[in-house]
């Protein structure tokens, strides 16, 4: 067994909803093996109430985020990511910043639930179902196992993780 903590990436376009849950769950759900972080293409400049008030109803951490762009971790100096993931289709769909240490990348869309509209418990319930998703996701992810399996294998598991329940991308569309 190996002790390296592997560097994680979310990506989004707004990082101020999924793109923060994903990171706040992976750095628990992670046991101290992966170090989450988060970032958009075109970020909001702010956290999304919604999503913070989820991660704390779920016992992650709710304090201390931020809504950053991308380039962020392209800059030298930043941390070198080992994976990225990207999960909205938006961010999918773009260019990306040349990645540092050519980092494995899949795409586990999320529908976006700052686009939800309603009443507070159905933008809530929206909130819920996106932290939902990723955790069964990110549950997937850790329990992959990274230090035996071969290059190949594993970006075939990383896009079969992504194409789960909830998915957004045309092949894993969940009804």
């Amino acid at each position: 067994m190996t002790d390296k903590t592997y560097n994680v990436l979310f990506l989004c376009t707004g990082n101020s909803a999924r793109s923060i849950l994903a990171e706040s769950i992976l750095n628990k759900e992670g046991g101290g093996r992966f170090k989450a972080f988060s970032a958009g293409s075109q970020p909001k400049g702010e956290v999304n109430p919604h999503a913070l008030k989820e991660l704390e109803a779920l016992g992650y951490l709710s304090t201390g985020f931020s809504s950053k762009s991308w380039d962020v971790f392209a800059e030298p100096g930043a941390p070198q990511m080992d994976f990225i993931f990207t999960v909205c289709d938006s961010a999918a769909g773009e260019a990306c910043p040349v990645w540092i240490g050519h980092p494995m990348t899949a795409h586990w869309g999320v529908e976006d639930p700052a686009a939800a509209v309603g009443s507070e418990v159905e933008i809530q319930r929206a909130f819920a179902q996106a932290a939902r998703f990723l955790k069964n996701r990110i549950a997937a992810f850790v329990s992959l196992p990274l230090t035996s399996i071969d290059h190949m294998a594993l970006e075939t598991k990383l896009r079969q993780i992504g194409a789960m329940e909830g998915s957004t991308s045309p092949q894993g569309k969940s009804a």
